[in-house]
């Protein structure tokens, strides 16, 4: 499951495609919207998303993830438009034969995915707004 929405992401409805018989762990990483950056207050974060090609994009990452790790199941959900404090923003759920991959495949897809997926973020401040490059 991949797939980028303007809904509220469904958390159970993503770890639920992650989840094997063959996996002993499910590794999940929940991405929220925090209501400071560098002790500026946020309103709100607005994303932005070329949808095909970053759905594209998530794919070859988990690829890259199957290729390092015994990855069996995964789910990856990211939100665009107009997100409030404490709204998800992204799921990330990996399954694997044991935690160890399971915990080092889901930083690897969340770490890249921020850094190559075509997913833009504006954190809007009271006192203006700012758009967000990848934080490595």
């Amino acid at each position: 499951m991949i797939y980028i929405t303007e809904a509220p992401i469904n958390t159970q409805e993503v770890i639920k495609a992650a989840q094997s018989d063959s996996a002993g762990a499910v590794n999940v990483f929940i991405g929220t919207v925090r209501n400071k950056t560098s002790e500026r207050d946020v309103l709100r974060l607005e994303y932005e998303a070329y949808d095909a090609m970053a759905v594209k994009e998530m794919g070859k990452i988990i690829e890259q993830a199957k290729e390092k790790w015994a990855v069996q199941k995964y789910g990856i959900v990211h939100r665009k438009g107009i997100l409030a404090l404490g709204d998800i923003a992204v799921v990330v759920a990996i399954s694997a034969p044991h935690r160890l991959a399971s915990f080092q495949a889901c930083q690897f897809v969340i770490d890249t995915l921020k850094e190559t997926v075509p997913i833009w973020k504006k954190e809007v401040f009271k006192d203006g707004e700012t758009w967000v490059s990848a934080h490595p």
